[in-house]
């Protein structure tokens, strides 16, 4: 499915099928979904995307984030019986474990994404399906079927707004449909309970409106993922105990194509077209970072030797903080500038992940303020369907340039399953993290039990 292909559009306003809401076919989907008829390939995106998953939530488990949110998870819900990660050992309920488990996955800005969402599924689908499948002893086929039904759900409803008048692409304003009918389906719910769910959900999501016009980047609550998916999931148990919501959520032109939400369901998934990330920040970077390493070491060209960087891309990538000294990891994630400068002083490892001891660096920051951000018609006209950069370098001997229409991760440059455990592996050097790659081993022949005990009892 390319969900930015123009051929699926319906008449603007259209519900699509039948002219009901676009919730009740999401929620049709969703009960008439077939695990059993997915292909080998979309299998292994799944279990590509939960390494992923897993190694995005290990470099942040230790960050101030998301230690805050997993004190918070452990001393402001009660005693259950599902896995809080990193907690070395704990058990919470598990909206408390979705809260806590989410934030370690988005908060160093390693999760995956989807260009036609341009946000984050992952690290508020995949923590939310493990959270409800251990909760309700849900089978592995099942917990599958609930992840690509999330990511579905989410990215449709995500991909059907009009992404010229939104304030912000905080992964918050859509991910909590996903989580919920992907709750919903794992917790046996009828279809009226899953459209009300999806509704109350979207209505009561985080608005998000800070992360559009703050200049203050570098803060904690970022994307909005944990506290939405958290809403996702509450949304569930509200709609099972009568709770109601505006089903005709998705059919207002102004703010959702409603027909392309619906059009095509079923037909492919949304999750074969999922990217990852080999750097830790805002992807709208990545092309930039992809191209300005590719002429550092093919032409050979030392950082001290550059004289200025040009950065020809997307409007959007201007609208970042973009800071030339950031005070915060989450700061320097939203900072194209600075993020070049590690890369083209310490490598592309310095990004996987990027940590504390980058910040404030003197060299960095000199490097940053020559970078020279400048917005291209044609690759402002891609947006979002491509995240592209032109690099220009320039040296007193010359100039040197190289395009990036799709950065590395990308569904047509994609990185390998081999190329995702060598993330693992970069991101948890030092740390005894067997139980885990045995966990992942486990998932992928079929078991998920294994993967959250080992999540659970690290600390």
């Amino acid at each position: 499915m390319n969900l930015f292909n123009p051929s699926r559009r319906l008449v603007p306003g259209t519900s699509g099928p039948r002219g009901s809401s676009a919730l009740r076919h999401l929620a049709e989907y969703a009960l008439d979904f077939k695990p059993d008829a997915l292909t080998t390939q979309t299998l292994e995106m799944v279990q590509n995307c939960v390494l992923d998953c897993v190694a995005a939530a290990l470099a942040g488990a230790h960050t101030e984030g998301a230690r805050a949110a997993r004190a918070t998870a452990l001393t402001q819900f009660g005693p259950g019986q599902t896995s809080v990660w990193f907690s070395g050992g704990a058990k919470a309920l598990p909206g408390a474990a979705i809260l806590a488990n989410c934030t370690a996955a988005s908060i160093m800005d390693l999760d995956d994404g989807h260009r036609a969402a341009s946000g984050h599924p992952g690290s508020a689908i995949i923590p939310s399906c493990l959270a409800l499948a251990e909760q309700v002893g849900a089978s592995h086929a099942q917990l599958i079927a609930a992840i690509v039904v999330g990511y579905e759900v989410a990215v449709r409803v995500a991909a059907g707004r009009d992404f010229s008048r939104l304030e912000t692409m905080s992964t918050g304003k859509w991910c909590n449909y996903g989580v919920a009918a992907a709750s919903a389906l794992l917790q046996g719910c009828t279809l009226e309970q899953m459209i009300q769910a999806m509704a109350i959900a979207g209505v009561h999501g985080p608005n998000q409106s800070a992360a559009g016009y703050s200049r203050v980047m570098g803060n904690h609550a970022k994307e909005g993922i944990p506290w939405s998916s958290l809403t996702g999931f509450m949304a569930v148990s509200l709609a099972v105990n009568g709770f109601t919501g505006p089903t005709d959520i998705l059919n207002h032109p102004a703010y959702f194509e409603a027909g392309a939400i619906a059009a095509g369901l079923g037909r492919s998934h949304a999750i074969d077209r999922v990217y990852f990330k080999p750097y830790s920040c805002c992807r709208w970077a990545h092309a930039a970072l992809d191209a300005l390493l590719i002429i550092l070491e093919t032409d050979g060209i030392r950082p001290e030797a550059v004289e200025t960087v040009e950065i020809h891309t997307f409007s959007r990538a201007l609208k970042l903080n973009n800071e030339l000294d950031p005070g915060t990891l989450e700061g320097a994630q939203y900072s194209i500038p600075y993020v070049l400068g590690v890369a083209a002083l310490y490598g592309r490892g310095a990004l996987l992940p990027l940590t504390d001891e980058r910040l404030h660096d003197a060299a960095v920051t000199a490097f940053a303020r020559k970078v020279e951000l400048v917005v291209d018609p044609v690759l402002d006209e891609k947006f979002p369907e491509t995240t592209a950069a032109r690099v220009r370098i320039t040296t007193r001997t010359g100039t040197h340039e190289r395009e990036v229409i799709y950065p590395l991760g990308d569904p047509d440059n994609p990185m390998s399953r081999e190329k995702l455990l060598d993330k693992l592996a970069a991101v948890t050097r030092g740390q005894d993290v067997r139980a885990v790659s045995d966990g992942l081993d486990d998932f992928i022949n079929g078991s998920y039990k294994k993967l959250v005990d080992a999540l659970r009892l690290l600390s």
